[in-house]
């Protein structure tokens, strides 16, 4: 085999790639992961290239062919590897936690790197944890909360301009900035994110931001024109029977994720047997990915299976919930802007979808918000949080807020805090795992309607066991095991690190104020 070529250190180029890498790199790409040449498949996802791809390529389809080929040692000749981020930092588990988390805001701190998959945005930002590089679209906004509460409003700022500039650049929020999440996006919470800031910088946020309000609720509604009875869905918009348009999640992409190139190959030969094509496998998946709760049985046919999930098939109430809190804030922010005309056009829209939301997402029967299958047209079985969301917008009924907070007592309240969903399915968003986001949402809707006992008492248990978790690792975790609290936590994708983001952000939020967002 000739000797291979004495490659520079540097990377090929300092401009990002739109193209993810799995079309950048196609066969290479797919035998990289396949093999696999790495653990874990983002590590090659988030590899830069030191020559252009085509170049690579080409090399790639003589040298493959050789008889001492070895792909690891082609891939670390053509590829420089993202170094793990080592931030140095030691807690000092005998702080009390808030003390903690308002020391260590600067190691979440990052300034994007404009290399091969990172998309990069202009100003400073925070990670989720200590290993990451990129800014998460939904988890930011629960960073954000305990961003205020530290004083940090300059990184608030910069981070709505970061995601502003997101949307201007590519039409909507991606789920993060790598050209790999483009194709989706996550849980609409930029207007949350607006209101936030104008809690702090007056109410001139909601007009200086209007723009990409109105380009994010366009992204998430685009194709409602062509709804017809030939046409029931487009993307993320589905025409019900009765007239209403409601939203769903969505990817753009029918194919293995790059993150998880492998892993959802897999999965696909495993769906064949439940009549589930490979492209429609993919499909799935990804817009599980968008909805920020990968995974959960809210997605499966069989509760215990992944192989079964069908998410485009699923008309969720938390993603909807959301869509009628950004309608009513287009309304404020037309009102206040030279522009009023359409303030009155989007109350209107609120009202029609939360009709739409009474009619489709709100059950009867169980007295509980919940999602509903467009395909066998009934809701499903499954009881999740996503139905606190109509509480935390403020769209409930009396009466539907108290058989919500009637079933949190008694089947979601754990030890610990809330669990995410009441079954055990073994995916890491349903029982017994309780997430940072969720505790918010449900603190704040029953805030919001009154049930302030119940409200003390579940920021009193997660509170307690994050001291616990903290004192015990002197980590912040992902999430937590809210049913059995003797365990460190409820394990998870990431290995422990300093962090979590949102988990940091919610709970000095909570330990702040009782005052809903």
């Amino acid at each position: 085999m000739p000797e291979k070529p004495q490659l520079p250190p540097q990377i090929y180029s300092v401009v990002p790639a739109i193209l993810p890498p799995d079309q950048l790199f196609g066969p290479l790409f797919h035998d990289v992961q396949m093999q696999p040449v790495f653990d874990d498949s983002i590590t090659f996802a988030d590899c830069y290239p030191r020559r252009a791809p085509e170049e690579i390529l080409s090399r790639y389809e003589i040298e493959k062919h050789q008889s001492e080929f070895r792909l690891t040692d082609f891939v670390h000749t053509y590829f420089h590897l993202p170094k793990n981020i080592e931030t140095g930092h030691v807690s000092d588990q005998s702080l009390p936690t808030a003390v903690h988390l308002n020391h260590i805001w600067p190691i979440f701190k990052r300034q994007s790197e404009p290399l091969c998959s990172m998309l990069p945005v202009p100003k400073p930002y925070i990670v989720p944890g200590g290993r990451f590089r990129g800014l998460y679209y939904w988890d930011s906004y629960f960073t954000m909360l305990g961003l205020r509460v530290s004083g940090e409003n300059e990184l608030i700022r910069d981070m709505v301009d970061n995601f502003a500039h997101l949307i201007d650049a590519y039409g909507h929020i991606p789920n993060a900035n790598r050209s790999y999440y483009l194709s989706r996006s996550q849980p609409p919470f930029f207007a949350r994110m607006v209101r936030l800031l104008a809690d702090i910088d007056g109410a001139d946020v909601l007009v200086r931001y209007l723009p990409h309000m109105q380009k994010e609720y366009n992204y998430w509604m685009d194709g409602y024109f062509r709804l017809s009875d030939h046409e029931a869905a487009f993307r993320r918009v589905v025409l019900l029977p009765d007239g209403s348009v409601l939203n769903r999640y969505w990817d753009d992409l029918a194919a293995p994720r790059p993150e998880s190139y492998r892993e959802d190959v897999e999965l696909a030969h495993e769906a064949a047997p439940y009549g589930i094509s490979p492209s429609a496998l993919y499909r799935h998946i990804r817009a599980a990915c968008e909805s920020g709760w990968d995974f959960s049985c809210r997605w499966f046919g069989d509760s215990q299976r992944l192989a079964t999930i069908h998410t485009t098939d699923i008309i969720p109430v938390d993603l909807n919930a959301l869509m009628y809190d950004l309608e009513l804030t287009l309304s404020d922010a037309y009102r206040q802007s030279s522009f009023q005309e359409p303030a009155e056009h989007y109350k209107q829209k609120a009202a029609t979808r939360r009709q739409a939301i009474m009619t489709y997402l709100w059950d009867e029967q169980r007295q509980f918000f919940v999602d509903y299958n467009i395909v066998l047209h009934k809701p499903t079985p499954i009881w999740s949080l996503a139905a606190m969301f109509p509480l935390y917008v403020g769209l409930a009924t009396n009466e539907q807020a108290a058989s919500v907070h009637a079933h949190i007592e008694k089947s979601f309240l754990k030890e610990g805090g809330v669990v995410s969903a009441v079954e055990e399915s073994g995916q890491q968003w349903d029982a017994p795992n309780g997430w940072a986001p969720l505790q918010w949402i449900t603190h704040q809707g029953l805030l919001a309607f009154g049930f302030t006992q119940t409200a003390d008492e579940l920021k009193k248990r997660w509170l307690a066991l994050n001291d616990k978790v903290f004192r015990d690792t002197g980590k912040m975790m992902e999430k937590y095991n809210v049913i059995d609290t003797s365990l460190t936590a409820g394990g998870g994708e990431y290995p422990n690190q300093d962090g979590f983001g949102w988990t940091n952000g919610v709970y000095l939020a909570l330990q702040a104020n009782n005052r809903p967002d």
